[in-house]
């Protein structure tokens, strides 16, 4: 989850790739039913990353589509569920509510789901991105960060206040376009890299 343009649809292809290279069968679930081209932009990630996708029609409930994908990864066989979430404004209460209610619908149908909540930040936000991650917080439980946009100028400095006051890891790091262009977080790595 994350606002809009941070680059939510890409990391979740990227990660799907990087699952079902590990053998997991892997599962996108298209709930971002809102933007222009949305779920067309996942479905060439999961046709580039090899899995398979499950898609609602164009201004469905997400919570709706995302049941029925779990439905469906339950069917199939999934080892892995990734769900691409609309891009939100942080300060949107009803859109932040709306993280709120497929949260619900993951718990009630899958146990112990979901089994992690990444918030996707945007290296070149700055400290907007503290604040965002502090709202984000106050409506869904957050397991950890991933940094997009790493490739650029941009150092991702602010991540450093949010993982101290919000006390959330950074998990992943996106760097680029291509299908292979994340990794996992390496704190030597991005220490070095914020003083070069």
């Amino acid at each position: 989850m994350g606002v809009n343009g941070v680059g939510k649809t890409t990391l979740a292809g990227k990660l799907a790739a990087r699952l079902a290279g590990e053998g997991r069968r892997t599962l996108l679930i298209a709930a971002d039913t809102f933007r222009a081209a949305a779920v067309e932009q996942l479905e060439a990630w999961a046709e580039r990353a090899k899995v398979q996708m499950v898609r609602g029609r164009e201004g469905a409930d997400p919570a709706a589509v995302v049941h029925d994908g779990l439905a469906a990864a339950t069917a199939r066989g999934a080892d892995a569920v990734l769900i691409d979430t609309a891009g939100r404004l942080h300060t949107r209460h009803n859109l932040m509510a709306e993280l709120e209610k497929v949260r619900r619908v993951c718990e009630r149908q899958v146990p112990g789901a979901p089994h992690h909540t990444l918030l996707v930040l945007d290296a070149t936000l700055g400290q907007n991105g503290l604040q965002q991650a502090r709202e984000f917080l106050r409506a869904v439980p957050v397991t950890s960060l991933a940094i997009n946009k790493l490739d650029g100028t941009a150092r991702g400095g602010a991540v450093l206040a949010i993982a101290e006051e919000l006390a959330l890891p950074v998990s992943v790091v996106g760097m680029g376009e291509a299908l292979e262009d994340c990794a996992p977080f390496d704190p030597e790595a991005f220490a070095r890299a914020l003083f070069e």
